[in-house]
């Protein structure tokens, strides 16, 4: 991923928050050469079938970036091993990153690694989350987070979080909630810069999703415009 990140010069994330197959392989194909990743809700789609990852696939290959499917596991690691291999979606086969709860215990992680690891997938840990009242914002859990990367660092790439969690390992941190025109939304979402969280808080990768393409936005131009700043933040804080 910093190879992709440097050859692109882009640490920018979007967040495809759409629910129709053409609406998803259209801002991908927007967005594609501005971004190191897209993160995807393949379970919202209502028309999902094989034939969008077929394509989602190929644009990846095209634009050059990396698949995130942001499915949030949270059960017992025999549930989620055939949630993340089998089932409809396969998400295993075809999203370079995924990411999980640690609540159900290590467990988690040990039936994920089951599946990722020999696809050569990287798990990411939610060790924070950006609204305001998560209960995921708590400094115990957060540091358990911590305790189980640094013990199954053959698999787990790093975390979701609003800052740097640890200098231990190379661990990649992303944080969602990054915008650059407001602060927050009705359901307790909250927004910071990119330089925030980049130079602030020494993050990697910056997650954005209506910043890019909301209501009235032209998704290339959004994406430029996040790119640059995310690049920029990030070379800042490596002089």
């Amino acid at each position: 991923m910093l190879l992709l990140m440097e050859a692109k010069q882009s640490n920018l994330s979007v967040a495809a928050d759409v629910t129709t197959k053409k609406e998803l392989l259209d801002l991908a194909d927007q967005v594609g050469p501005y971004i190191c990743l897209l993160k995807t809700h393949i379970d919202i789609i209502v028309d999902f079938d094989q034939d969008l990852i077929v394509q989602l696939q190929a644009l990846a290959k095209k634009h050059q970036f990396m698949i995130f499917e942001d499915r949030k596991f949270a059960d017992i690691g025999n549930t989620v091993k055939m949630q993340y291999g089998a089932g409809v979606h396969r998400i295993a086969h075809w999203s370079h990153f995924t990411n999980c709860h640690i609540v159900p215990g290590e467990g988690i992680i040990q039936g994920l690694k089951q599946v990722g690891q020999p696809l050569g997938r990287g798990l990411l840990l939610l060790a924070e989350m950006s609204p305001a009242d998560s209960l995921a914002n708590n400094p115990t859990y957060t540091a358990k987070n911590v305790d189980l990367a640094l013990k199954h660092s053959d698999f787990v790439a790093g975390f979701i979080a609003s800052r740097r969690l640890t200098d231990d390992h190379d661990f990649l941190t992303m944080t969602p909630g990054v915008g650059l025109d407001v602060t927050g939304d009705s359901m307790g979402q909250r927004y910071r810069s990119p330089k925030q969280i980049l130079t602030e808080n020494y993050s990697d990768i910056i997650i954005v999703g209506r910043g890019i393409y909301g209501t009235g936005k032209d998704p290339v131009h959004e994406a430029q415009r996040y790119q640059r700043a995310g690049w920029e933040a990030y070379l800042a804080r490596l002089s």
